[in-house]
């Protein structure tokens, strides 16, 4: 099956079936505020539109890339998320590349966000759910993103039935820029990084659920879908 690679701005029509993947770190992010007990995600535009959506909805967290600001309940570090008690909350999310992504395609009939700890579960959920190809949206870099294009060769060859071991796609995206520049933010100070970050986003497999988009309202909303284990074996 001819799986299509394409990044934002490669996106010239409206795919069937798109698997929107933002390793770094906005869809690990998502992933971890779902594992902490969050209802769901609503992917804002801009951040005067989390911040608009937040005060109307009080009880609402958002939260950011970059440096905690004003407004904001947190930012997009899972290692800061993971500590977090958010059952039943909702969150509204902004990142620069991650919910860009996802709201391009929003009008796609199937619309999946992932990265690396989703990974196989994203795979075994497109097994059941979707025929034809799928349309991965590598949103880093202009498309060029090592630690995207790994996370979704990683998909898609799980979704093609092999037992694909993680560890040759973590190992690029472990050296990509991306992670780099994570480790200089933090050797510099920078505010918004955690130091375990790079490492909960490459932990791959973690959980068993796939995050998937849809239209609610006005809004795009991302909510966790739980996909039961099979036994072709999570490494």
């Amino acid at each position: 099956m001819n799986h299509r690679f394409v990044g934002i701005p490669g996106l010239t029509d409206v795919p069937r079936v798109a698997v929107v993947v933002d390793v770094m770190r906005a869809f690990t992010v998502a992933a971890w505020a779902f594992g902490r007990g969050a209802e769901r995600i609503v992917l804002a535009s801009s951040e005067g539109e989390a911040l608009a959506l937040k005060e109307s909805w009080p009880a609402w967290l958002a939260l950011k890339d970059g440096a905690p600001a004003a407004g904001f309940d947190t930012v997009n570090s899972p290692g800061l998320v993971r500590s977090l008690d958010l059952v039943g909350r909702t969150v509204v999310q902004k990142a620069t590349a991650g919910t860009v992504g996802a709201l391009a395609v929003a009008s796609a009939p199937l619309v999946l966000c992932a990265s690396f700890v989703v990974a196989s579960a994203t795979a075994r959920f497109l097994q059941t759910e979707s025929s034809g190809p799928v349309t991965f949206v590598v949103t880093g870099d202009g498309g060029r993103a090592a630690e995207d294009l790994a996370c979704a060769e990683y998909i898609g060859q799980r979704l093609a039935g092999g037992d694909a071991a993680a560890a040759p796609y973590l190992h690029h995206a472990r050296t990509s820029r991306a992670a780099a520049d994570l480790a200089d933010g933090l050797r510099r100070g920078y505010q918004g990084i955690h130091p375990d970050d790079v490492d909960l986003c490459l932990e791959a497999d973690r959980f068993c659920f796939a995050m998937v988009a849809r239209q609610e309202d006005s809004l795009t909303v991302l909510r966790p879908v739980a996909v039961p284990y099979h036994p072709v074996g999570v490494r």
